[in-house]
């Protein structure tokens, strides 16, 4: 793939081990609160519950406070356990504040990382929050990989969203025949990028059945039979 220039990254279920960060953050804070119920009943409900409202909000049907407050509050209620709304407002700030000093990243993180920099220029297209998402690059060790960190929050759309990837292009000085995403969301980064004309590498973690004939990987160091 000699044509390719440009890496970009999508950060969280992709680089930055979002599902094990966020385990720990939740423990650290239902033990601060005293929230007397099992974070791991909790939790069988709330990641999938997360997930649902992500996309949502990435489908622009509602706001961040609306998933920040929402899936917390909606966790709860299928464990019933009740909770006031000035305390899932307490856990929702800390939990943003608690997440990215976990700093766990999928396994070949580094080393795929290593291989790559002396070859490409890497950025970073994520749907995640600014205060959170510099935060993890940085406690983890990742931001001098990368030259451009593009946020939804800083573009004004998610991906999917074609605006985005043209917005991380002229941040970059890209263009989007000599680029490649590469993510785990196969709406939000695959199909999105390989709309706005990027190459694509799905990282396919479950090993899910991929429908279309996309470059996939089920780790990361994979990436290096194509890059």
């Amino acid at each position: 793939m000699n044509h390719i220039k440009h890496i970009f990254f999508d950060l969280d279920h992709t680089l930055w081990d979002f599902e094990t960060n966020s385990d720990i953050a939740f423990e650290a804070i239902f033990k601060k609160y005293q929230v007397n119920t099992s974070v791991d009943k909790f939790l069988n409900y709330y990641r999938s519950i997360n997930e649902n409202y992500w996309k949502l909000y990435r489908d622009e049907k509602i706001t961040k406070e609306e998933l920040r407050i929402g899936r917390l509050r909606d966790a709860f209620a299928k464990i019933k356990y009740k909770v006031d709304l000035e305390l899932i407002d307490n856990l929702a700030v800390d939990y943003i504040e608690y997440l990215p000093k976990n700093n766990q990243l999928f396994e070949g993180t580094f080393d795929i990382l290593d291989h790559l920099k002396p070859n490409y220029k890497m950025h970073i297209i994520t749907n995640g929050f600014n205060e959170v998402q510099f935060k993890k690059i940085e406690n983890s060790g990742l931001n001098h990989y990368f030259d451009k960190i593009i946020t939804s929050e800083e573009a004004g759309v998610k991906k999917p969203n074609p605006i985005i990837f043209e917005y991380a292009l002229q941040q970059t000085n890209a263009i989007s025949s000599e680029s490649i995403m590469i993510g785990d969301n196969w709406e939000a980064d695959i199909m999105g990028a390989k709309n706005a004309g990027f190459d694509v590498i799905f990282c396919n973690f479950n090993s899910k059945p991929v429908s279309e004939n996309i470059k996939s990987v089920t780790n990361l160091l994979q990436i290096k039979q194509f890059l």
